[in-house]
């Protein structure tokens, strides 16, 4: 069964139009590389406070769980790893793990 995993993203107002730049040409294709995800989309949330930076979510849609978590065992410590290399403490990101309802 398909599972949509989500990262929910804040960034200062100071690296958005850059952070977002570099999401789109770099790190969305290395996650998509991994070839575990099918799809995603990239959105801004709406109706917020952005005094202190937009917030996004980038949505990837895994086929299976089993994709997901070898995602995070064999992917995401180095790509996290290179993204607080190059954006530091410029942004704040959660994550959630979602499955789908018909």
């Amino acid at each position: 069964m398909p599972v949509l995993y989500n990262i929910t993203t804040k960034v200062t107002p100071i690296i958005a139009e850059d952070w977002l730049q570099w999401m789109r040409e770099e790190h969305i294709p290395a996650i998509l590389a991994t070839g575990l995800f099918t799809e995603y989309q990239m959105l801004r949330l709406l109706d917020q406070d952005d005094s202190e930076g937009p917030t996004y979510s980038l949505q990837l849609v895994a086929n299976h769980r089993n994709d997901y978590e070898a995602y995070l065992q064999q992917f995401a410590p180095k790509l996290r790893e290179a993204s607080f290399q190059k954006w530091g403490n410029q942004f704040i990101s959660f994550r959630s793990l979602l499955g789908f309802v018909n």
